[in-house]
C-alpha cells in the first residue's frame, strides 16, 4: 500500500502542553546525571538472540571498567537463566561495593518475590517495578480504569517495602526503589503525577540523598518531537511533591531518532538520572545511547564521570555479545567519524592543527588551558584511545591539504604547496584510475616511487658520495655541512666545485661541476657529463626531528631554461642529515623524475668497458664503481678467473662493465635486498630472531646462539631452527636440517659499510664450504648487518646444493 496523501486521516499529532513560563529552553547542562545501563535487560530482550551468561558477564564487566554505578542486570523473574545470571553475579563477588544492582519486575506478587530473592545478599539493591498508564494500556490492554490502575501500583508497592524489609533485615542488602508509569509519554501529566505521589507514599520511606525514590519517565515509544518530552518532564518536576525526595530518571527511546535530543531536554528540564545502552541497542530503533550522552558532555568541558578512554575496547565487547554492528558513521564510536574525505574538510583539519600547535607551545608557556579548536573535529580522537591516523582518508573527492597531511604524518615531510599541488595530481590520477579509497600506505607508496624517495626506490641517477670545494682553491675541500644562503649560492661571491659520486642506471660514476652553490655545481656537473639542462625555480627546506638525530629535508623544482613562467617543473625531494647533501639528492630527486625513460648519452668507453688486460684491479675496480662492494681478495680472484676466461673464450677483448656487474650477480646469487635475485634462489631469507643462549651469567661474545626464523626453499616457506657459536653457524645448523646429509662450514666471511648516515647498509661475503670439499662464495647487503651475513650464506648455498636435494 502506498503512503497517503493525506495522512492526517490515519495518524494523530500529539498534543502539546500549555507551559508560557516554560523554564527548560534558557537552562544549560552543567554537571553529568546519575547513569543506569540498562544493556542487560532492556539492551538484551531486544537481541535476536540474547546474550549467553558468559556474554553478560563480560558485559557486566565492561560497564564497571566504564564507571557504571547502576546497572539493571535482569528481569530475574523471566526465567532461571536470568535469576542464576544474578545470582552468580552477587556469590561470584564480581559486584564492586558502589555499584548497585537493579532487577526488573511488573506489578505482580510471585514476580515481585522471586525478583526480591534475586539479590537477596547483593550490598545495594534497586527494585524497579513497572506498570502501563496510558489511556491505550489501561482501556486496550489491560481494561482498568485510573483507579484499578493506582490502587495496582499501590498494593504492589507495599509488597516490595515489606520484601524488601525482610530481605534487608535478613541478609543486610540496602535497597532503593523504582516505580514506572510505563508509556509515560502518552500519558495524561496529571495522571502520571497522581499515580506517583500514590506510589510515593504508599512507600513511605522516601528521603533525601541515598533514600530518594525513583520515578522513571519512559518514552516507551517516542511520539514527538523532544522539545515536547521535555515540557513533560518540567510539568512533573513542578507538579510532584517533595521534589528533593525523587529522582527522576529518564527513560527514552529512539522511534523517532531523537532520542539524543530528548534526553539532553529532559536534563534541561529538571531530569536526575539517565537510563540508556551503550551505542544505542534495545527494542525496535533502540534506547538512548549513553556513550553519545556522555561523550556530548565531555565536549562541552563537563566529565560525565563514565571513562572511554578506550572506545575500542568497549566497542568490541558491545558488538561481540550483542552480535550487532557499530554503524560506521554512529556518533564517536563508528570508524568514520573522525575521518574526511572531502578536499576542503582535510585543508581546514589540516590547517586547524598546525594553527592549535602554535596556540598551544604559547599557552603552555603560560600555564594556561590548551583548549582543542579542530575544524570538524569535537572531540580530541586521542581521548578516546584513538590515533590520528584516520582522520584524512583518500579517495576521487580528496583534496591537496589532506594528502599533504597524510604525507607529513607518515613521512614528517611538510611539502611546499606547489609540490603539494604536483603530487596531488599523481595521487587523483590514481584514485579515478582504480576508483578506491587511497591508503595512508598507497599514498606513501606513490610518493617513494614518484620522487624515487629512499635507498630503495633509487632512481636512474642516485648519489653516492660527494665533496664540495672552493672552486678558486681546487685542492682545498669545504666543510659540506655548512649550508650555502641560498640553493644556487647566490649571495657568496665564492664559486664552489662538486667532485661526486653518482649512480648513472647501476653504473657509479666521477661528474664535476661548478657553480655558486652546491645544488648549480651538481646541475652544471650534470650538464655537462649526461646532457640534462636543468636549473632551479623553486627550493625550500625544514629540519626533520629534533637534537643529535635531527635532520635536514630539501624541496627542489627544476625547469628547462626556457621554461614558460606557467609551466609546471619537475619536482624532487631529499633528505639528509647534512643539509648540502639533502639538496643534492632533491635535485637528483627532481632530475629523475624529468628524464623519466630519456635515453641517455653513452658514457666513454674507457670507462664503460674493461679489458682482458685490466686483471684483478679492473674487476675489483668495476665492481666498486657500479656495485659499492669492495671483493675479499680470494673472492675478487675467483670472480676475475670467471669473467677472463669468458672474454677469451667469446674471443673478445674487451666486455662491458655492465656485463660484469650482471655476471657477479648471477654467479654469487647475489642480494641486495631488492628481491631481484630471490625468485632463482634455492634458498631466501624472510624472517629472523637470533637468541642469546649461554648459561646465565656468561656475558661472552662467544656464548651459543639460537637461530629461529623462516626461509624459502625452492619457493616454499618453511620455519627453521638452529644453534651455533654465532648467527651464521646457527643458521648453518638450522639450514642442514633442510640440506641433509651435507654439512656446512664457513671458510671465509668479511663485511663492510656501504653509504654514510641514515641510508648506511652493510655488504657481507661468505665463503661456504660443504661436505669438506666444494665450496662457493654468497654475497648480500642489508640495512641490518646481521641479516646481511645471513642472506650471503643462504646465496652460496644456493649455489652449492643441487635442486631437489
Amino acid at each position: 500500500m502506498p503512503m497517503l496523501k493525506d495522512p492526517s486521516r490515519k495518524y494523530k499529532p500529539y498534543t502539546p502542553l500549555n507551559i508560557p513560563d516554560r523554564q527548560w529552553p534558557s537552562r544549560t547542562i552543567t554537571k553529568a546525571p546519575i547513569w543506569l545501563a540498562t544493556d542487560l535487560r532492556d539492551g538484551n530482550q531486544s537481541l535476536a538472540n540474547p546474550m549467553t551468561i558468559p556474554q553478560k558477564t563480560r558485559f557486566f564487566k565492561q560497564l564497571v571498567d566504564c564507571g557504571l554505578k547502576e546497572i539493571e542486570v535482569a528481569y530475574p523473574a523471566a526465567s532461571d537463566t536470568d535469576f542464576g545470571f544474578v545470582r552468580g553475579l552477587i556469590e561470584g563477588g564480581l559486584v564492586p561495593d558502589d555499584v548497585w544492582l537493579q532487577v526488573l519486575t511488573p506489578a505482580r506478587a510471585d514476580l515481585i518475590k522471586r525478583t526480591v530473592d534475586s539479590v537477596a545478599g547483593a550490598k545495594h539493591a534497586i527494585i524497579h517495578m513497572y506498570n502501563a498508564t496510558s489511556p491505550t494500556f489501561r482501556e486496550v490492554v489491560f481494561r482498568n480504569s485510573k483507579e484499578e490502575t493506582i490502587a495496582l501500583a499501590v498494593e504492589h508497592t507495599k509488597l516490595v517495602r515489606q520484601l524488601t524489609e525482610e530481605c534487608t533485615a535478613k541478609y543486610g542488602t540496602k535497597f532503593k526503589y523504582e516505580y514506572s508509569p510505563e508509556t509515560f509519554t502518552q500519558t495524561e501529566i496529571e495522571f502520571a503525577v497522581e499515580i506517583c505521589e500514590a506510589v510515593k507514599k504508599t512507600w513511605g520511606k522516601a528521603g533525601t540523598g541515598e533514600d530518594r525514590i525513583i520515578f522513571n519517565l519512559p518514552a516507551t515509544v517516542e511520539i514527538a518531537t523532544p522539545n515536547h518530552y521535555a515540557d513533560q518532564i518540567e510539568m512533573f518536576c513542578r507538579t510532584v511533591s517533595e521534589r528533593e525526595k525523587i529522582i527522576v530518571s529518564l527513560h527514552p527511546h529512539n522511534d523517532r531518532g531523537t532520542g539524543i535530543a530528548a534526553a539532553e531536554l529532559g536534563l534541561l528540564a529538571g531530569a536526575d538520572r539517565v537510563e540508556g545502552c551503550l551505542f544505542g541497542n534495545g527494542e525496535r530503533t533502540g534506547n538512548v545511547d549513553l556513550v553519545t550522552l556522555a561523550l556530548n558532555q565531555y565536549t562541552q568541558g563537563i566529565h560525565p564521570n563514565l571513562d572511554f578512554s578506550d572506545i575500542f575496547s568497549v566497542i568490541e565487547t558491545v558488538t561481540q555479545c550483542n552480535d550487532l554492528p557499530v554503524h560506521p558513521r554512529h556518533p564517536y564510536g563508528g570508524d568514520l567519524v573522525f575521518t574526511a574525505f572531502s578536499g576542503s574538510h582535510q585543508d581546514a583539519i589540516k590547517k586547524g592543527f598546525e594553527a592549535q600547535a602554535r596556540v598551544h607551545a604559547l599557552a603552555a608557556q603560560d600555564g594556561g588551558p590548551q583548549y582543542w579548536n579542530i575544524p570538524y573535529l569535537p572531540v580530541d580522537p586521542a581521548d578516546l584511545g584513538c590515533n590520528y591516523e584516520a582522520i584524512i582518508r583518500v579517495n576521487s573527492q580528496s583534496g591537496k591539504g589532506g594528502i599533504a597531511y597524510l604525507v607529513k604524518q607518515a613521512l614528517h615531510l611538510d611539502l611546499p604547496r606547489k609540490m603539494q599541488i604536483a603530487f596531488y595530481q599523481v595521487v587523483q590520477d590514481i584514485a579515478d584510475r582504480t576508483g578506491k579509497e587511497m591508503t595512508v600506505d598507497d599514498i606513501t607508496s606513490a610518493f617513494y616511487k614518484t620522487y624515487k624517495y629512499g635507498p630503495k626506490h633509487e632512481g636512474r641517477l642516485a648519489l653516492r658520495s660527494f665533496t664540495l670545494m672552493d672552486a678558486s682553491r681546487p685542492s682545498t675541500p669545504t666543510d659540506s655541512r655548512q649550508p650555502s644562503p641560498t640553493p644556487s649560492g647566490s649571495g657568496n661571491d665564492t664559486p664552489r666545485r662538486f667532485v661526486g659520486r653518482i649512480s648513472v642506471d647501476g653504473i657509479v660514476r666521477e661528474i664535476r661541476g661548478e657553480g655558486n652553490g652546491p645544488l648549480s655545481s651538481l646541475l652544471d656537473a650534470l650538464r655537462t657529463y649526461l646532457d640534462i639542462d636543468l636549473v632551479i625555480r623553486e627550493y625550500s627546506e625544514h629540519s626533520v626531528g629534533e637534537g643529535t638525530g635531527a635532520k635536514a629535508a630539501s624541496y627542489v623544482e627544476l625547469i628547462t631554461p626556457d621554461a614558460d613562467k606557467g609551466v609546471p617543473g619537475s619536482w624532487g625531494v631529499g633528505v639528509d642529515s647534512d643539509i648540502a647533501g639533502s639538496g643534492l639528492r632533491a635535485v637528483l630527486s627532481a632530475v629523475n623524475a624529468f628524464i623519466k625513460d630519456k635515453t641517455l648519452p653513452e658514457l666513454d668507453s674507457s670507462s664503460g668497458f674493461i679489458t682482458s688486460r685490466s686483471g684483478h684491479s679492473g674487476i675489483a675496480s668495476a665492481i666498486k664503481s657500479s656495485m659499492l662492494l669492495e671483493l675479499p681478495k680470494r673472492l675478487l680472484n675467483n670472480f676475475t678467473d670467471n669473467i677472463m676466461s669468458a672474454t677469451k673464450s667469446q674471443h673478445n677483448d674487451s666486455i662491458r662493465i655492465d656485463d660484469v656487474r650482471d655476471e657477479f650477480k648471477r654467479v654469487y646469487r647475489f642480494d641486495d635486498g631488492t628481491g631481484e635475485i630471490s625468485s632463482t634462489s634455492r634458498f631466501t631469507l624472510v624472517a629472523f630472531k637470533i637468541t642469546n643462549i649461554s648459561p646465565t651469567g656468561d656475558t661472552s661474545s662467544e656464548g651459543r646462539r639460537r637461530f629461529d626464523g623462516k626461509i624459502t626453499v625452492d619457493g616454499q616457506v618453511r620455519e627453521v631452527t638452529g644453534e651455533g657459536n654465532g648467527p651464521l653457524s646457527s643458521l648453518i645448523g638450522a639450514l642442514q636440517h633442510e640440506t641433509q646429509p651435507h654439512a656446512f662450514t664457513i671458510g671465509d666471511f668479511s663485511q663492510h659499510s656501504i653509504g654514510y648516515g641514515a641510508d648506511v647498509r652493510a655488504a657481507s661475503y661468505v665463503e661456504l664450504i660443504m661436505d669438506g670439499k666444494k665450496s662457493a662464495w654468497g654475497v648480500a647487503v642489508d640495512e641490518d648487518i646481521a641479516a646481511s651475513g645471513l642472506r650471503a650464506v643462504l646465496s652460496a648455498a644456493s649455489v652449492l646444493v643441487p635442486a631437489n636435494n
